[in-house]
């Protein structure tokens, strides 16, 4: 396989690594569970890589779609939900882990622009893209292309408050970034794990809660109609 490229999706939950050959097409696709450390979330990351490469029998150039931001002035992770990154040097780390460049962009940033040019929103000029997750966040792409705005964190939503905010909903749950109510504490899957928890008093993630409400447990369905409707608000 000739000019290969694996492209790795760093969330809190998971880390996804997927494989294109060069037409584009899928070769592999793997995933593992994310280390909420520093240093072994670097050491997850490269050695999916090379496994993969070795099984492959490929050199692949690697990009990394990540929560948060890397300030390009100094290097340095800010605003990510996978608060362990914050004010690391996460890119360089991996370069120097892969013995290559390793480029790292925003997540949210690059689903606004693979939807723009090839996906769901191929062909429209403005396109706003949201990833709901471990936490929630937002990016903007114009023409196809990413629209970061001067801090780099234009579209990031998660940290805007919820909307019409009901008196219980009031100052809202704290947030790592130090405020409270902001929508990422309220749609996601912590959230959601967070609200059924406060609300039911059972400790229960969000993956959990998921799986009650399929069940048809009517206190995770009300957990999903509650994240629904401050979801609507959100996005109105």
């Amino acid at each position: 396989m000739q000019n290969a490229r694996i492209g790795i999706d760093l969330g809190g939950t998971k880390i996804e690594a997927l494989v294109l050959d060069e037409h584009g097409q899928e070769r592999k696709r793997l995933r593992i569970s994310t280390p909420r450390e520093y240093s072994a979330t670097v050491e997850a990351i490269r050695d999916l890589v090379t496994g993969i490469e070795s099984e492959l029998g490929i050199s692949a150039t690697v990009g990394v779609g990540m929560p948060g931001t890397i300030v390009r002035s100094t290097g340095l992770v800010k605003n990510a939900n996978s608060t362990w990154l914050i004010g690391k040097p996460f890119e360089r780390d991996l370069s120097s882990a892969l013995s290559r460049e390793v480029r790292c962009a925003n997540d949210a940033n690059c689903l606004a622009v693979s939807e723009a040019t090839d996906g769901a929103a191929a062909g429209i000029a403005t396109v706003f893209a949201v990833i709901i997750g471990t936490g929630c966040g937002g990016g903007i792409a114009l023409h196809g292309r990413v629209h970061e705005g001067r801090n780099a964190i234009a579209g990031e939503w998660g940290h805007n408050g919820l909307p019409w905010p009901t008196a219980d909903e009031v100052p809202g749950p704290p947030c790592y970034c130090g405020k409270n109510g902001c929508m990422e504490t309220w749609v996601s899957g912590t959230g959601l794990g967070n609200d059924f928890t406060r609300v039911t008093g059972v400790a229960k993630t969000g993956a959990e809660v998921g799986v009650m409400a399929e069940s048809g447990d009517p206190d995770a369905m009300a957990a999903f109609s509650r994240l629904e409707d401050r979801l609507a608000r959100g996005l109105s």
